[in-house]
């Protein structure tokens, strides 16, 4: 058991090292469903996973100048923002049971996650779509950055964040390639910074608060393993084409949340 989740944890470092997310979507069920931690604990575990992992490929990808500072900067603080403001005050507002009637119960929770499952679909759909200026600008530094709507964004995907307690790059990829205008690779260094932030900022609030009850050894294990597939996942994106990236990660994010919207509605 304990060889697969050791497994499983390169695996989830490898995947913020090609496309810059999937951390969370995979820590998280790896917890729960292998190692039998609590829903909560675990989504407080996999924000130290992944801020770690995320950190160190985003330093590695600033030295390798695949980071755009004006993204971090403009899209970072607004997410920040309204993820706290989300968590503290929007989230206490929505009731337990939204809807019921005869024979149908929509509850906070399932709510949440076709909420989730939804956005991951649309997310998806713009990154399976071709991007003809994608390739083309691959290598290419004069990015055409929209302040206004990056900031916008940022604030946006920062309600999404704190309302679904995920969505780390899956969100923020589709707004840099799409609104910052950065090539892939540039996107997935910049989101992998980002990511590192949320999560920094989300443990903080984990540790200090009711669940204290923390297993370091666990954690620090699972994270080295992590850091250590997300330097084989950069490795592997340099022999793959930012567009062919892009791709398999939208088809990856599909099909996550078509289970994510099986699962809740039908089961």
């Amino acid at each position: 058991m304990f060889t697969a989740v050791f497994f499983l944890a390169v695996l989830v470092g490898s995947s913020l090292g090609l496309v810059g997310s999937g951390g969370s979507i995979l820590t998280v069920p790896i917890l729960v469903y292998m190692l039998g931690i609590d829903p909560v604990s675990a989504t407080g575990y996999s924000l130290f996973v992944v801020g770690v992992t995320s950190l160190s490929g985003g330093i590695r990808s600033f030295f390798h100048q695949k980071i755009e500072f004006k993204a971090i900067l403009f899209f970072g603080i607004p997410s920040l923002i309204t993820v706290y403001l989300t968590r503290a005050f929007l989230m206490p507002q929505i009731p337990e049971v939204i809807l019921k009637t005869d024979g149908f119960q929509l509850t906070k929770s399932v709510f949440l996650m076709l909420v989730f499952a939804v956005i991951m679909v649309l997310a998806s759909v713009s990154m399976i779509r071709p991007c003809k200026d994608c390739e083309k600008h691959e290598d290419d530094s004069g990015y055409d950055f929209n302040y206004l709507m990056i900031i916008l964004m940022g604030s946006l995907v920062g309600i999404v964040t704190g309302l679904v307690g995920a969505g780390g790059g899956f969100l923020i990829i589709p707004v840099l390639v799409f609104f910052a205008k950065l090539p892939m690779k540039s996107a997935v260094g910049t989101s992998l910074f980002i990511i590192a932030i949320n999560s920094a900022v989300g443990f903080i609030g984990f540790a200090s608060g009711e669940h204290s009850v923390i297993d370091w050894s666990l954690l620090i294990k699972f994270s080295l393993l992590a850091v250590a597939g997300i330097f084989m996942g950069i490795f592997l994106s340099r022999k793959i084409s930012g567009e062919k990236l892009k791709t398999g990660f939208g088809w990856f994010v599909l099909m996550m949340g078509c289970y994510i919207l099986a699962k809740e509605i039908i089961l």
